[in-house]
């Protein structure tokens, strides 16, 4: 495809050779002769120097920081440029471009299913091998059910939905529209209820209730949603999770929140709509974190943030700016204590030992 070609889609000014010829994407570190790249964040901009790319897209708006000029015009060698509103976006469509998602699956039932006779499954539903759809499931329009995966009884999954690979829905749970189930997702299973005996065996709390996913909600890859005691667990609109997350029984997750991996939420916390949590965080429960809310890596939350739109780090969670400062002055324990023991020896020098007291049985100890 010709660079001009590819300004066109990305509706981008083109700087460069419009012939040139552009046959895949790439990273700008790695890019090569004949792929095209993007540049959107300002630390990867000393890439520009070396990138072999035949190509970059960079963004056409006013850069304070840029003082050279080199994120909009050409550097040494053919490189050429491409200048559009958001590189990034630029660039996923050109990702897409270059390597479509592969096919969806023919519509129909694999041969190998088990699908139970009072299910009702939708227009061009896909159910694959292996695949389990209980007693009462309802399976909306156009949505795919990957190899493996099993809907417990009186599961219903909304249309577009995708459910990949070994994911496991299980009984009464509520999958909305457009959600995607990344493979060896669980969903439903039973939330960690024990209650101590006199004995001191634990006795099994019944989990009873559900987990709804609303619709546009994203799961990753072994990630696992655990069943409301009563009630339901809810993950709202647009939530976005990545692999290997555990979310407890009865949390709820507000609307376009996204979590990072290996991150643990317990039980009846609740989080706001359009929070950011980074990866291992870990957050007791009965809590609530306010709208808005960021929460650094590995942050311990033990205690609520019903404040919102603030940033917090470090276990247990501080405002970020706060945990910054902390942190600075740790570094400088070592030397402080150097220097706290050097005065002490000076003072001593200067004053001579320490005064002592005679006891009444006798002993001589500093006072």
């Amino acid at each position: 495809m010709r660079l001009s070609e590819v300004a066109a889609i990305v509706q981008g000014r083109l700087q460069g050779d419009p012939g040139a010829d552009i046959r895949g994407v790439a990273r700008i570190e790695e890019a090569g002769e004949g792929q095209i790249t993007f540049l959107a964040n300002p630390k990867y901009r000393k890439h520009l120097a070396t990138t072999r790319a035949t190509a970059v897209l960079v963004s056409d708006s006013p850069d304070p920081g840029d003082t050279t000029g080199q994120a909009r015009a050409p550097g040494s060698g053919a490189t050429a440029f491409i200048a559009v509103r958001d590189p990034y976006a630029s660039f996923m469509a050109l990702l897409d471009l270059f390597h479509p998602a592969p096919a969806r699956p023919a519509p129909g039932v694999d041969p190998t299913a088990s699908v139970s006779s009072s299910a009702k499954l939708g227009v061009g539903v896909s159910v694959g091998a292996n695949a389990v759809v209980g007693d009462n499931c309802v399976v909306g329009d156009r949505t795919i059910v990957s190899h493996g995966a099993i809907l417990g009884a009186f599961v219903t999954v909304g249309e577009d939905s995708h459910l990949m690979e070994n994911v496991v829905v299980k009984s009464a749970c509520r999958i909305g529209r457009r959600v995607t189930l990344h493979p060896g997702a669980v969903i439903g299973s039973d939330g960690f209820g024990w209650a101590p005996g006199s004995d001191g065996k634990y006795d099994k709390i019944p989990q009873r209730g559900i987990v709804v996913l609303e619709d546009d909600v994203d799961v990753g890859a072994n990630t696992t949603i655990d069943r409301a005691t009563i009630g339901e667990t809810r993950i709202c609109r647009g939530v976005k999770l990545d692999n290997l997350i555990q979310i407890g029984h009865n949390v709820r997750i507000g609307d376009d929140t996204v979590i990072v991996a290996q991150t643990g939420i317990a039980g009846s916390t609740r989080i706001g709509r359009q929070c950011v949590i980074a990866g291992q965080v870990g957050i007791v429960g009965h809590l609530t974190i306010g709208d808005r809310t960021t929460l650094g890596a590995q942050a311990g939350i033990s205690k609520s943030l019903e404040g919102g739109g603030k940033v917090y780090s470090s276990s247990p969670a501080l405002e970020h700016r706060r945990a910054l400062r902390i942190e600075a002055a740790l570094r400088q324990l070592p030397e402080l204590l150097a220097e706290v023991r050097a005065l002490r020896e000076e003072l001593d020098r200067l004053t001579g030992p320490a005064p002592t007291t005679q006891t009444p049985t006798g002993d001589n100890r500093p006072l």
